[in-house]
């Protein structure tokens, strides 16, 4: 659709344009209380308020990191890693026009993204300032690097030194890789440099449920982080005006909307296919791994919207759904890792898989050997970067603080062991040896309540509560 104006088109595109940026922007921030009540409603009651503090970390401590580092981090390694040289003064100067600050922005919030991932996959037993200073380095440091070997013209880019060679450049339209594998990897890392939680297994290896607290919280969370995706791959698709030949604007509504169909088709398809497979697996369909498979699917479709037919984005979002229970019985049962909310299974094998396999469903057909060499060889080198770089900075956090908590604050709970704060105050009894409710206080600070609220978080072979 046309339309003739009687002012400069560019200006009113890029006005058009840079208030999408600021809407998109703001909606991807909505998945951090999306990503909070998640983790909040895995975790034991007494661990709360920790998950919480270490989501806003992530944000908070995240955006004034990734300000003074990591743009500019990004911005060097997408030099050195391609022909087009360096300018340091540049890259790490923040001042200019307002678009350059609303980029800024759009970058910062994809970059929270990644770092608040990890915190699920550590949860109720990591040392709070440990986890800190690994916040403030993904932020400032690993990630950065990710992005600028691929969305910042580097290593991987179409313009850098692989990409020159392979003739084609890494596909990963909203960060299926970039950003969700990046946290799925180095939460994986994290959660098996600081051991598992206490019970976890037993004495034969044999992995014990501990359910979360509010199987509510977790649902609600994930619906929350499926209305904030469409920021996050809907919102990529920056240009909602553009001008044409003719000098007059253009809406770009087919390719929003085979954003946004493709986005849609895949987070259905991948909760259906967990629910599938829980229901083959244990026997029952699971809410919660219908959920993990909800936003898996999205994982794996978050690279490929704009480059896969719609079908090709359903059977994407349906494999990423379908792998995510088994991606997590591997984790638990052959790995020995205990990831809590099952952020590997969920970010980390989705996204991988999903991106690698866009040539197999290009729009324009098959799209190549080289492409498909190029995604798995992009795969290959982000999850090796990660795991390189998470196990260096969780061995100075270490040998800084300390991974893990003491064993009496893991049994109290981190709540009172790291923050002095009782996140329900009723059902804990922190005024007396009874609660309000009138119910004995357990040793490990919770009421009998709380134990029955701790059973009800999901099924034995759930995250943060699985079981033989």
């Amino acid at each position: 659709m046309s339309l003739p104006l009687q002012v400069d088109p560019s200006t009113v595109a890029n006005g058009i344009n840079y208030v999408w940026i600021l809407v998109v922007s703001f909606l991807i921030f909505f998945m951090q209380p999306g990503f909070a009540l998640l983790e909040a409603g895995q975790v034991r009651a007494k661990n709360v308020g920790n998950v919480l503090m270490k989501n806003m970390t992530d944000w908070a401590l995240g955006v004034l990191v990734y300000f003074v580092v990591g743009a500019g981090v990004a911005t060097v390694v997408g030099g050195l890693t391609s022909p087009g040289g360096v300018d340091l003064a540049s890259a790490f100067a923040y001042v200019g026009d307002s678009g350059a600050w609303l980029d800024w922005l759009f970058g910062a919030v994809f970059a929270m993204t990644a770092a608040t991932i990890v915190s699920g996959a550590v949860a109720e037993r990591m040392n709070f300032k440990a986890y800190v200073l690994f916040a403030a380095l993904i932020t400032g440091f690993i990630y950065p690097v990710v992005q600028g070997l691929t969305w910042s013209g580097g290593l991987l880019a179409g313009s850098g030194f692989v990409g020159r060679a392979l003739g084609v450049g890494y596909l990963d339209f909203a960060g299926a890789t970039v950003v969700h594998m990046v946290g799925g990897v180095a939460g994986l890392v994290g959660a098996k440099m600081v051991g598992p939680r206490k019970g976890r297994f037993d004495e034969s290896g044999n992995s014990q449920p501990i359910p979360g607290h509010s199987m509510l919280l977790a649902v609600l969370g994930t619906l929350i982080l499926a209305f904030g995706w469409y920021g996050f791959n809907v919102g990529t698709q920056a240009t909602v005006l553009a001008v044409v030949d003719d000098g007059s604007l253009q809406f770009m509504g087919e390719a929003l909307g085979r954003v946004a169909l493709v986005t849609t088709l895949g987070m259905g398809a991948g909760a259906v296919a967990a629910m599938v497979v829980s229901t083959s697996w244990q026997g029952k369909p699971d809410p919660l791994w219908m959920a993990n498979g909800l936003l898996a699917g999205l994982v794996a479709v978050t690279g490929a919207v704009p480059h896969v037919t719609w079908w090709g984005g359903l059977l994407l979002g349906a494999l990423g759904g379908a792998i995510v229970l088994p991606a997590y019985r591997f984790t638990v049962d052959t790995l020995r890792i205990d990831d809590v909310c099952g952020v590997f299974a969920v970010h980390g094998a989705a996204g991988a898989l999903g991106t690698a396999l866009i040539p197999v469903f290009g729009v324009g057909g098959f799209m190549g050997v080289n492409q498909l060499a190029m995604q798995v060889l992009g795969v290959v080198v982000i999850a090796l970067w990660t795991v390189v770089a998470s196990g260096v900075v969780f061995g100075v956090a270490d040998a800084l603080f300390g991974l893990r908590v003491s064993d009496e604050e893991e049994t109290e709970g981190l709540d009172q062991g790291e923050h002095g704060v009782v996140t329900y105050p009723e059902f804990v009894g922190d005024s007396g040896p009874e609660s309000a409710l009138g119910k004995p206080v357990r040793a490990d600070g919770g009421s009998e309540l709380a134990s029955v609220a701790d059973s009800v978080g999901g099924s034995a072979d759930s995250p943060g509560g699985d079981g033989e």
